[in-house]
């Protein structure tokens, strides 16, 4: 049993790991923190928003990535608990998360879920889905983060370029959904 399924169980869920809370919304990033920003391109019109919005938001996005999620809920809303993990056997890396704000609105779907304590890294990550005027549909992660556990300082300048990766990963994995 997961540390979020044995915390769920008992009521005790760790802390958010940063103070910060939401600053993946509101701008600019916090200082002290590695930054990232990718914007991947998914697709064109409304049913793509409607299917690629639906995708994040309802953990798809990250599970057909290759990530194994434990989530409180079947749809992001602030305050729902998130266990990600990646990797295999003993690689495998757990990260303790809270949806800290959701954006549900005609040509914006999204979330962000900020680190909880025995989370590999400290910060926030937003995944946005928007439909721009032109009728395209981009894919944006935000986010700062800065190690917290012995293993991510150790890695160094090797865990923004594994970040980035990941969130291009993500919107590869998105573009795929568009594409049906």
């Amino acid at each position: 049993m997961t540390r979020l399924i044995r915390s769920l169980a008992t009521g005790d869920t760790p802390p958010l790991s940063y103070p910060e809370v939401g600053a993946t919304r509101t701008r600019p990033l916090p200082a002290g923190y590695q930054h990232l920003r990718v914007e991947v391109l998914v697709g064109r019109g409304r049913d793509v928003f409607h299917e690629t919005g639906t995708a994040v938001t309802t953990w798809r996005m990250h599970r057909l990535s290759g990530a194994r999620i434990h989530a409180e809920s079947p749809r992001a809303e602030p305050g729902t608990g998130v266990e990600v993990s990646l990797g295999l056997g003993p690689l495998r890396l757990t990260a303790p998360c809270e949806v800290v704000w959701t954006v549900y609105e005609d040509d914006r779907t999204g979330f962000a879920y900020g680190t909880r304590q025995g989370h590999p890294e400290s910060g926030e990550e937003s995944f946005v889905v928007d439909l721009r005027a032109d009728g395209t549909v981009w894919f944006t992660v935000t986010a700062f983060s800065r190690p917290a556990r012995w293993y991510t300082r150790a890695a160094g300048r090797l865990v923004p370029v594994l970040q980035r990766w990941y969130a291009r990963r993500l919107g590869r994995t998105l573009r795929k959904i568009a594409a049906g």
